[in-house]
């Protein structure tokens, strides 16, 4: 009489793969998780830029006078998060999903370029650079949360993970 069944070596050699398999699995599926949450950031920029549109189109095409950010809720400083929730859907707006803490803290995950408060939009300038809106920050992660480093929303209404107010350009 023949037993049918597994070896114990070749059990372990299974559980081996299986594990090997899963070392190599996890880091891409977090990887993968990581990029889809900075294209939702991405995303959510590109809807701030937006509602940026609508109060300068509310506003003769003045950017807000706004603080660069708060600390806490409480604070009455006007700041990107209280000036466009009402061109906003829901205060979530404000959200990355990468954010684990800014967001709950200080009501955005987001910072506004300062340096843009007041302007006309046609009189925008960054590092010396002017005339070139694709190259000038108006709204930045607060964090560099995201695998491919900070997203910025552009003066021309882009959003990107990649700097393009360097010097030289």
């Amino acid at each position: 009489m023949k037993r049918r069944g597994f070896t114990l070596l070749e059990i372990l050699i299974v559980v081996a793969v299986v594990v090997a398999l899963a070392g190599i699995s996890v880091p891409l599926v977090g990887s993968a998780v990581a990029k889809s949450r900075e294209a939702a950031c991405l995303v959510k920029l590109r809807s701030l830029g937006v509602a940026l549109e609508g109060y300068l189109q509310d506003h003769n095409r003045i950017m807000p006078a706004l603080a660069m950010g708060r600390a806490s809720r409480a604070d009455e400083t006007p700041v990107l998060e209280t000036v466009l929730l009402p061109y906003v859907e829901s205060p979530d707006a404000f959200k990355c999903p990468q954010d684990e803490r800014e967001f709950k803290q200080s009501g955005s995950s987001y910072f506004w370029n300062h340096l843009q408060s007041g302007l006309p939009d046609t009189k925008l300038a960054f590092f010396g650079i002017d005339g070139r809106p694709d190259k000038i920050p108006l709204i930045s992660d607060k964090e560099s949360w995201h695998p491919g480093g900070t997203n910025f929303l552009y003066a021309d209404q882009s959003s990107s993970n990649k700097v393009r107010f360097a010097a030289g350009n």
